[in-house]
């Protein structure tokens, strides 16, 4: 019969079973006793338990799960094993983890509440780690406001008796070294909150994967040894100016774009041949990710993220989507991904009242809380908050070689009182509607990006007149290397989506931007949110029949191509996809079937090749000396005529947004000579009527303020680029 000690509890002993230490390690593992040493254990399915190699019996304390033994000094090996037998029979044996010391040095501690910490997340979370030669999973988490923190997992029956976690004081952190435990195993902090009692089941903030959807529990990762193959592609990164050369970007979400069999998600690596070839065909310069972040609902698109250290284990593992960026480097494509700091989800699983608390968020919803997508704000003046985002925005880039990160909803973000009516929020120190806090924050993160990471691309999703989003930190401006154009988007949206004989009345749709154009470094976004939601597809909000809403749409694209700024298309978009995008399917691939459809992928294609090797279109993108207008005042007859320069050559481009064939059409030119068209959206292989130009001789007839004039026969519904000869 097993030999059992006196059942007489400290208080500290209690607590333990009661889940309710905040020092564990006080009362379990090996401690200084008048006789030597006494080791006390406490495992809640153990039926005997005994030091492992044959070592002695360790008793029970009657009554009890706790087991405690007396030994000599020297008696015990620097870290003891133990033995144990389960009730069901089953053998164990492992080191105890209340044998170890403190692993998370003060300095990282000190770092992380400084709220300067950019590679805290190799720090937090569950890492491999090995402690004397010894290995195991090192748990980390900050949880302030918790009274007890226990990592529960498959390895302990997710009982949070069985692994309660050293408290790390002041820093708020708490941490646990649990030997032998290997990758793979799936784990979650349990919390009990030292005010209500309440007691928490919540993923790991910095978890590195997770289960599949509609599962939550956090996977303990290889730490990462992957064979990177893109040193070529980073090196020049680093050295290359993006802002002055193409920029093509083809907006992707993953889940979507094409599916497997029985409509099966296709894996990261998968998407990484069939994807990257696609785009690379396409002649697309980047691949724009909608969120991969880890998020446990499909119909969010990703943008109500629970892991942002996570690549979704919907497309696979982390390694996997290491060898999608890997493969879009070697073929040149560089991958920006969608970084969702401006809020997060109420899920109770994850970052939602944390540790009981307001945590990442605020206490108070007129500060807190998004009404309009039911989500959580995060609060932005607190250290170890802004730590947390700032090391995501590292991690990707550093762990994932992401070239860039496209911030979404950044006016939620600068503005305190953004869709919030009067009375419903609150006025920073000075009375203003500005969240100072957001600001700082934005100004940090680009600053560390770009130092960090030279040659990434920092982008914002912003749509109101806030200045200087994307002018440096130091002039006083946010840092953003680029900003989506969203006035230039819904201006040209809805004059294209007018009938043609009523666009002479919305003539300045088609100009009002060019005041602005030069204001920040735009990129021109025609999105996902432009074809969700009853919007449409881009085909389907054109007007007239079928013939001109294609011709329409190619009118368009051939704006956009030739306009300043980068661009931006989403996927579907290039073929003209007939239905707005569905999240929950893949793209109607077969339409490419009809000649009109292939027309505007062809298109596209050539409008990608041309703006490629043309640099008027692309290298001084962001000043006022890229651009002239020809003529812009042609209200009549709906035709609009500009240059495109880049110090040197030049382009000109006509645009007629009528169905109207234009005989005889003058337009002024720089310089005398012979005018090649080297473009033409209305041109045959597009579907096009074929009205096209060729070569036009210059005359010596002034005309727009231009010594020289040309006369041309303009399409219908399209838009021409002629270079000199």
């Amino acid at each position: 019969m097993e030999k059992q000690t006196d059942n007489t509890l400290d208080s500290g002993s209690i607590k333990i079973i009661a889940a309710k230490h905040h020092d564990p390690f006080s009362v379990l593992g090996r401690h200084p006793h008048e006789t030597g040493l006494k080791v006390k254990v406490y495992l809640p399915y153990a039926e005997s338990v005994s030091f492992a190699d044959g070592g002695a019996k360790i008793p029970r304390i009657t009554g009890t799960d706790f087991f405690e033994y007396t030994a000599q000094q020297n008696e015990l090996p620097e870290h003891y094993q133990l033995a144990w037998i389960d009730k069901d029979g089953g053998q164990h044996r492992h080191y105890d983890p209340y044998d170890f010391g403190v692993q998370l040095p003060e300095f990282d501690r000190h770092l992380f509440a400084e709220g300067k910490h950019w590679h805290v997340y190799q720090k937090m979370g569950a890492h491999l780690h090995t402690v004397d030669a010894i290995a195991g999973v090192l748990f980390t988490v900050w949880a302030p406001n918790a009274g007890r923190v226990s990592v529960v997992g498959d390895f302990n029956r997710w009982d949070g008796r069985c692994n309660p976690m050293r408290s790390l004081g002041g820093s708020g952190i708490w941490e646990l070294f649990i030997p032998g435990l290997e990758v793979g195993c799936l784990y979650k902090f349990e919390l009990l909150n030292r005010q209500s009692n309440e007691v928490l089941s919540k993923t790991d903030p910095y978890g590195q994967q997770f289960e599949l959807r509609p599962k939550t529990a956090s996977i303990v990762v290889q730490e990462n040894t992957y064979q990177w193959q893109d040193g070529a592609w980073m090196n020049h990164r680093g050295s290359h100016d993006w802002l002055h050369e193409p920029m093509s970007i083809y907006e992707v979400h993953l889940g979507s774009w094409r599916r497997g069999d029985f409509a099966r998600f296709l894996n990261y690596r998968e998407l990484a041949d069939q994807l990257v070839a696609y785009v690379k065909g396409m002649g697309f310069t980047h691949i724009e990710l909608m969120p991969v972040t880890e998020h446990p609902l499909d119909a969010s698109w990703g943008y109500q993220t629970s892991g942002y250290f996570a690549p979704t284990s919907r497309f696979g593992t982390p390694d996997d989507f290491r060898y999608f960026m890997d493969t879009c480097h070697q073929n040149n494509i560089g991958v920006i991904l969608d970084w969702v700091p401006a809020h997060f989800p109420k899920d109770a699983f994850a970052l939602a009242r944390f540790d009981g608390s307001a945590l990442y968020e605020h206490e108070d919803p007129r500060k807190g809380e998004h009404r309009d997508w039911g989500t959580l704000i995060y609060n932005y003046g607190r250290n170890e908050v802004r730590n947390f985002l700032l090391s995501s925005a590292v991690f990707w880039m550093q762990e994932f070689h992401i070239d860039g990160l496209r911030v979404d909803a950044v006016a939620s973000m600068l503005y305190l009182d953004y869709s919030r009516e009067d009375g419903d929020w609150v006025p920073n120190i000075h009375g203003g509607n500005e969240n100072l806090e957001a600001i700082d924050f934005f100004r940090e993160l680009n600053t560390i990006t770009h130092q960090q990471f030279p040659g990434s691309v920092m982008m914002a999703e912003e749509s109101t007149a806030w200045p200087q989003v994307t002018r440096p930190t130091w002039v006083g401006g946010l840092g953003f290397s680029m900003k989506w154009n969203m006035g230039w988007m819904n201006d040209i949206l809805a004059y294209m989506q007018e009938n043609p004989i009523h666009r002479r009345f919305h003539h300045d749709q088609l100009t009002f931007g060019m005041l602005y154009a030069f204001t920040e470094n735009f990129t021109l976004p025609f999105s996902h949110d432009e074809v969700v939601h009853g919007k449409g597809s881009m085909v389907n909000k054109m007007p007239g029949d079928e013939w001109q809403r294609f011709a329409n749409l190619r009118l368009l694209y051939t704006m956009m191509f030739t306009y300043p700024g980068k661009k931006l298309l989403f996927m579907g978009c290039e073929f003209a996809q007939g239905t707005q995008w569905n999240f929950n399917q893949t793209l109607d691939w077969y339409v490419l079937d009809y000649p009109l459809h292939q027309g505007v992928q062809a298109l596209v294609k050539d409008l990608n090749s041309l703006y490629q090797a043309q640099p008027p279109l692309f290298k001084l993108d962001f000043v006022h000396d890229g651009f002239e207008w020809i003529d812009c005042h042609d209200v009549a007859q709906s035709v609009i005529s500009y240059r495109r320069k880049d110090g040197g050559q030049e382009l000109i481009i006509a645009l007629n947004f009528t169905p109207v064939v234009r005989e005889n059409y003058r337009i002024g030119v720089p310089e005398a000579g012979s005018y090649q068209e080297i473009f033409n959206s209305d041109a045959s292989e597009y579907a096009g009527s074929n009205v096209v130009n060729g070569e036009r001789v210059s005359e010596a007839i002034p005309w727009m303020n231009l010594p020289h004039s040309i006369s041309l026969t303009l399409p219908p519904l399209a838009g021409i680029i002629l270079k000199l000869a």
